[in-house]
């Protein structure tokens, strides 16, 4: 593979799937939640009939999924694998109106984003990995959008890459593009029959050599509290206030083991949304841990922790709703030991050294993995995620795209 094209092709498309503004919503039940991620989605199957592929199919709930069919002669073929990423960005930043900054030949020192905010090699010492290389960075408005545009805009390179060079052998392939993977919905409705790969390659991670086969166990917490109304001058010993029960259950949710105070395999309480006003207030609430059994103490507290304020809050009631969203995938990696196998050697010889060590998150993978397809975590490049300090240096990128061309090359060799 031709590095210096596969960059062309790579930064082409993700400046062009960066334009377009496809945050999700966890507000909006319809699937995809938001305009963007279709207006982006129809131009991928645009491009994908424009490659010569014939078998591409967009479904009503935003999944999009094309075939393309082996080019190796005879009988014997290797297994169908595939390679996934999705098309929306986090709700938690501004994403529309993106304009990136293209800093070619970057010369190690701290990079202005905009007027207020520094990306600082202090806070950022990868940054330093990259000095003579191009870095694409925000300009301090709004996240960047590789998490997960970078997957994509990698996918995509490859495919027009092997189209421009037909003479490249490769067995059957499955692409996956998904929606609304940042609001936990990515993989509900998934049309599971449609797939025919052994395994499939989720491009979702971060830097460059990280590839991951373990994830948070996650479940989200909708909790209500519902206050008693009274006229503030008339109040005393009737009303309830519904924002001080949501913030007397803020108070005894343990600190320690907050987004901010945890690290590595440690779990956390991530107190994520509140909305309403003194009669009855809303507090969404995200739980994480990467053993089932620390997820199971969290939903505990959790509970305890809301019958506490109920009984402390007269006529005051509390109600919870506790919604899984995704498991750890290790136990299904692991079943097919071949899947982590082929990309540890595929990232090998592209010539870097794997890390691998769990996701502090999860991936519309670790759905398709307790489905029953392994999907694995492969690094795209981004760093910062869900930030207006979120950047990515166009060699990972050109590295992830050498991971897929590589892993493509030795499950060729396999026999289905």
């Amino acid at each position: 593979m031709n590095t210096a094209t596969i960059e062309q092709l790579i930064v082409e498309r993700f400046l062009r799937y960066t334009a377009i503004d496809t945050r999700s919503d966890d507000h909006i039940a319809t699937k995809p939640s938001t305009a963007g991620q279709w207006d982006l989605l129809h131009l991928l199957v645009k491009e994908l009939k424009e490659l010569g592929l014939e078998d591409v199919l967009l479904n009503a709930d935003g999944f999009l999924i094309a075939r393309i069919p082996s080019n190796i002669p005879g009988s014997a073929q290797p297994p169908v694998i595939g390679f996934m990423a999705h098309v929306d960005t986090s709700p938690d930043m501004p994403g529309n109106g993106v304009r990136p900054q293209i800093i070619e030949a970057y010369d190690g020192s701290d990079i202005p984003l905009g007027d207020q905010w520094t990306l600082t090699t202090a806070d950022n010492p990868l940054l330093k990995k990259y000095v003579g290389s191009t870095i694409i960075t925000t300009d301090g408005r709004t996240l960047l959008g590789a998490d997960d545009k970078a997957g994509v805009a990698e996918i995509m390179a490859v495919l027009q890459y092997y189209h421009d060079h037909p003479e490249i052998r490769h067995g059957a392939l499955e692409i996956i593009f998904t929606a609304d993977e940042e609001t936990g919905h990515g993989m509900d409705g998934f049309p599971l029959e449609q797939l025919h790969a052994r395994c499939c390659y989720t491009m979702d991670g971060g830097r460059s050599g990280e590839i991951e086969s373990e994830c948070f166990h996650a479940n989200r917490v909708d909790i209500t509290f519902t206050g008693v109304m009274y006229h503030p001058g008339a109040a005393r010993g009737r009303m309830v206030n519904a924002i001080t029960m949501a913030n007397r259950f803020c108070m005894m949710i343990p600190q320690s083991e907050s987004p901010e105070t945890t690290d590595e395999r440690e779990g956390y309480y991530y107190l994520g949304e509140i909305s309403g006003d003194s009669s009855s207030c809303t507090l969404i609430m995200n739980l994480r841990d990467f053993e089932a059994s620390g997820m199971e103490r969290r939903i505990r507290v959790v509970e305890a922790t809301a019958h506490a304020v109920q009984e402390s809050s007269a006529a005051g009631k509390v109600d919870l709703k506790v919604i899984k969203q995704y498991v750890n995938m290790a136990e299904y990696v692991s079943k097919d030991p071949l899947v982590m196998e082929k990309l540890q050697q595929a990232v090998e010889r592209a010539g870097i050294t794997p890390i691998m060590q769990p996701i502090r998150g999860g991936t519309d993978g670790a759905r398709l993995s307790e489905m029953g397809i392994p999907a694995p975590n492969i690094f795209a490049g981004g760093v910062n995620f869900h930030s207006r300090f979120e950047w990515v240096a166009v060699p990972a990128m050109v590295e992830a795209a050498v991971v897929i061309d590589t892993l493509i090359h030795l499950w060729s060799s396999e026999q289905a």
